[in-house]
């Protein structure tokens, strides 16, 4: 085989082994409580739900990388604004619809739209 091939294969290999992966654990400031049907409310942990899904391209800290960098981006969109995003995909960003449930959609919404 050809040592250049062997090469970009192995390499290949190596950076989509790191794709879907958490690097670290992102804040601690994770909790949101979210209304729950038929009254009283849920806690979901945003964190979680970052770590799942946002981490491998927004980063541990929030820092960006694939995807764009996190750290204010309550200081530019608004709680609504985040969910649709989540929700509907952006760009290259796909949409979570069908993948978060509504209640996840809104705890991440409100997590991202406090970092300011």
């Amino acid at each position: 085989m050809n040592k250049t091939f062997v090469c970009v294969a192995l390499l290949l290999a190596v950076s989509l082994s790191a794709c879907g992966q958490p690097a670290k654990t992102p804040p601690a400031d994770q909790g949101a409580a979210t209304p729950a049907p038929g009254g009283g409310t849920v806690t979901v942990d945003a964190q979680a739900i970052y770590k799942q899904n946002c981490l491998s391209c927004h980063g541990a800290n929030f820092e960006g990388g694939v995807g764009p960098n996190l750290t204010k981006v309550g200081g530019k969109y608004s709680k609504d604004q985040i969910a649709a995003i989540v929700a509907n995909g952006r760009g290259a960003m796909p949409g979570f619809k069908g993948r978060l449930s509504d209640t996840d959609t809104g705890a991440i919404s409100d997590w991202l739209a406090a970092k300011k």
